[in-house]
């Protein structure tokens, strides 16, 4: 038990609170997609410090389908660059189905690259020789994206290729506006074998993190992309992502997002965090029923909107250390002292930052000692962060730590389970270091 498993709690709360919609049923116009379990649900994200989190089947593996989009898109973008990748593909919602013929007049482009047509485009985009074919780069890519090696499931691979007489005919037809830059029946069949690309929940909540992350995978610290490519596709996901439900969604939910007709769904918070979804089970629109309610409550509940909350300045955690290294007293009077850590925090804390500083809490303190939480230097806590920290805290000590929180502004309330010692116990000339001090020995059994 940790004090960031508050964030573990949220997922399953929200598993717990959707586990039981009924509404919708599995992709069956692909015949292996149908078999996927309706009962599946599981839930991942992963933050920008690499933490990961989920509840559920997060572990369960499926293929990528439509949520291969952005990622190809990535890849094309990196690549040819903005540029020559609009030339043959928009950048406008289409206001239509996935699978609707939108092709620009007058040009032939597809609408954008998060429908099949342009999808198919996009995947043709990428450029195929000897020494690295097409599909080879593609998955390397979105490898990199997750963190780990992918594969493809050979089986939901000949089954969408003995059924995708839709997608080939779209082919044919952008082909005859000569906007397809690639033989129509390679495209498609590199389009199937992309979309049938296996991962899981954890994976995709990785690669969601990557995006926000500007291109950065969090897990593994790679760049994947560039910044410039990374803001490219949270753009378009934001605007197409969820077809002719994208609107909707950006008014309910206001988080760049990316739906696959497997029952994976991804969304995006700019430099916070990634969250995926997996639940098979879809709505009229192509997109998980229960993916979707899980994300626009996970929005309302933690004051998610982009339109919401802008990026918080700087970093939220500014210090982990031990009592020590903020004391002038004599080495030879800290020895007690020497075994609590500190982790100081600054500015707003909302659920994002709040989940920052109990992961801070969980690696702190010498050999998993006393912990003295220093919010001196912050301005604000909202009620969900505020929530977040009572519930970690109270974990943390449940777990056999101890803990003391510096306080002056009584910004985090009574927290009965780590009022040992607050920075309000002491005069009002102590300064912050007076308080860690007084936290400290009181931990360490000095008082």
């Amino acid at each position: 038990m940790s004090a960031a498993d508050a964030v573990t709690d949220s997922l399953a709360g929200l598993r717990d609170r959707f586990a039981a919609v009924r509404e919708g049923r599995p992709a069956d116009y692909i015949p292996q997609l149908a078999l996927a379990d309706p009962d599946a649900f599981g839930l991942a994200l992963v933050s920008m410090d690499g933490h990961r989190y989920s509840a559920g089947e997060a572990e369960v593996p499926f293929t990528l389908q439509s949520v291969s989009k952005p990622f190809v898109y990535a890849l094309a973008l990196s690549v040819l660059g903005l540029d020559e990748v609009s030339r043959w593909v928009g950048a406008e919602p289409s206001g239509e189905a996935f699978n609707a013929i939108s092709l620009e007049p007058g040009t032939g482009r597809p609408a954008n690259a998060m429908v099949n047509a342009g999808a198919i485009v996009t995947t043709a985009l990428v450029p195929d020789t000897p020494d690295e074919p097409a599909f080879d780069r593609i998955l390397h890519c979105l490898g990199r994206f997750a963190g780990r090696g992918l594969d493809v499931d050979e089986e939901v691979f000949a089954s969408e290729s003995a059924t995708g007489d839709r997608n080939r005919a779209l082919a044919y037809l952008i082909r005859s506006t000569e906007t397809l830059p690639v033989d129509p029946v390679r495209a498609v069949d590199r389009y199937f074998r992309q979309c049938a690309i296996r991962v899981t929940a954890v994976d995709l909540a990785t690669m969601a993190a990557t995006l926000a992350y500007g291109g950065v995978n969090p897990v593994t610290r790679e760049r994947v992309v560039s910044a410039e490519v990374a803001a490219g596709v949270l753009a378009v996901m934001a605007t197409c992502g969820m077809y002719d439900g994208s609107g909707d969604w950006l008014l309910r939910v206001g988080l760049p997002a990316k739906s696959g007709v497997s029952g994976g769904l991804i969304a995006v918070g700019p430099a916070r965090f990634g969250v995926a979804t997996y639940s098979p089970p879809l709505d009229a629109t192509g997109g998980s029923v229960r993916g979707h309610a899980a994300l626009e409550a996970m929005s309302r509940r933690y004051g998610l909107h982009l339109m919401l909350n802008p990026a918080l300045p700087g970093s939220t955690v500014t210090l982990v250390t031990t009592a020590d290294d903020l004391s002038s007293a004599p080495s030879g009077e800290r020895g007690l002292r020497g075994r609590v850590g500190v982790v100081a925090a600054q500015g707003a804390i909302d659920f994002t930052a709040a989940e920052r500083v109990l992961y801070a809490l969980d690696e702190s303190g010498p050999d998993g000692g006393p912990v003295v939480l220093d919010l001196h230097d912050v301005t604000a806590i909202d009620s969900v962060a505020r929530g977040m920290l009572h519930n970690g805290l109270a974990r943390f000590t449940a777990d056999g730590r101890r803990a003391a929180v510096v306080d002056p502004k009584d910004l985090l309330g009574p927290v009965d389970a780590v009022r040992e010692r607050t920075g309000r116990d002491l005069p009002r000339h102590a300064t912050r270091e007076d308080a860690v001090a007084g936290c400290a020995r009181a931990l360490a059994g000095e008082d």
